[in-house]
């Protein structure tokens, strides 16, 4: 059969167009069980699945779990407590992705969280493995421990108040912690809005917000000082693992050019993974008369522990959103606040895009 000049375009057009090859997008790690987790990624053409426990393994220092998974997810066995790292590689170009577990499975941790795989400056993206973002550790299990020092942390910031520290010391120990020390009265000052009398009940929202970028710069400054070290993977906290530490999460991702979409979103991250349960041990506030957070944490022995709140006003505008538009306002940009507020140069970010990205 003859097959004109017209009909060859016809058939063509009309023929299905060939997969595009390109890196697997959308990739998620879920743990499903205590020794298993699922791997889900969207790809036109099938996958190869490549597991290590090493963040920065190469495809050829990992071990290959699937080959041409074609329907978009494989369930892998892991051991309890293991963090495993997935290379996920389109079987017809090559091109590859690094995906974990955003959350860490922990017993009796607390919004414990790895904030790599976010799309960054450069068309990169945020190394898996070298910062993490948490609540408070007083009361991990011993395998919670265990599982904490598979992660080889090179420094621990905590940006909690003295008083809390005192409270609810970490579990995490030999690893170097940095802390500078302030009063919680601080915090609950700043979360009652101006013109307010002075025993009104602070609430969280705009005002601490807005207070947060000036009030903590010293606790963000010795943040960005340990990321500038470059000696390894790095935790920081407060005491949900929300507020000071949702700030300094956006201003690390702002710093290595996350988009703002993606910071709210992981801050929005924080309430359904938070177990206040396990970030303040009860203790009784006659032993501390003069502890401002005491004051704030006491409950009776037996009460429930106050869940978890979300992080939005009633408009569902999320909190970050204040502290972001108050560093526009007064700084020009994030960009303007670590250089005027925290002496972290354009040099310093060209140094951290090129330490934590991929």
């Amino acid at each position: 059969m003859r097959i004109t000049g017209r009909l060859a375009v016809l058939i063509l057009a009309t023929a299905p167009l060939p997969a595009i090859a390109a890196a697997p997008t959308d990739a998620t790690v879920t743990r499903v069980a205590p020794d298993k987790v699922r791997i889900s990624w969207k790809d036109a053409n099938g996958v190869d699945v490549l597991m290590s426990d090493h963040a920065d393994a190469t495809a050829k220092a990992s071990t290959v779990v699937a080959t041409d998974d074609r329907d978009g997810a494989h369930e892998q066995t892991v051991r309890p407590g293991e963090r495993a790292y997935f290379l996920l590689r389109d079987h017809k170009s090559g091109d590859a992705i690094r995906v974990a577990e955003r959350v860490l499975p922990l017993a009796q941790g607390s919004n414990f969280r790895d904030v790599g795989g976010y799309a960054a400056a450069g068309g990169k993206h945020v190394k898996w493995g070298m910062i993490f973002r948490s609540g408070a550790t007083p009361m991990l299990s011993d395998a919670d421990v265990q599982q904490v020092s598979g992660l080889h942390l090179a420094n621990m910031v905590d940006l909690r108040s003295s008083e809390e520290r005192q409270l609810a010391p970490s579990r995490i120990y030999g690893v170097p912690y940095n802390a500078i020390g302030y009063s919680m009265a601080q915090i609950t000052n700043a979360m009652k809005a101006t013109g307010t009398p002075a025993n009104a009940v602070p609430t969280n929202g705009d005002a601490l917000y807005r207070r947060m970028p000036d009030m903590l710069a010293p606790q963000m400054k010795l943040l960005f000082d340990r990321l500038l070290d470059r000696s390894g993977p790095l935790a920081y906290n407060c005491s949900a693992g929300q507020d000071r530490t949702g700030l300094a999460t956006a201003l690390v991702l702002s710093a290595l050019g996350v988009s703002r979409d993606v910071i709210k979103a992981d801050y929005l991250l924080s309430t359904p993974n938070r177990h206040p349960e396990w970030e303040m041990p009860w203790f009784d506030p006659a032993a501390y008369p003069d502890n401002a957070a005491a004051q704030m944490f006491a409950r009776p022995k037996d009460a429930p522990v106050r869940p978890a709140n979300p992080l939005y006003m009633p408009d569902g505008t999320p909190f970050i959103t204040y502290a972001l538009d108050q560093i526009d306002k007064d700084y020009g940009s994030v960009e303007g606040y670590l250089d005027k507020k925290l002496g972290v140069s354009a040099a310093d970010i060209a140094t951290l895009r090129a330490t934590y990205l991929e």
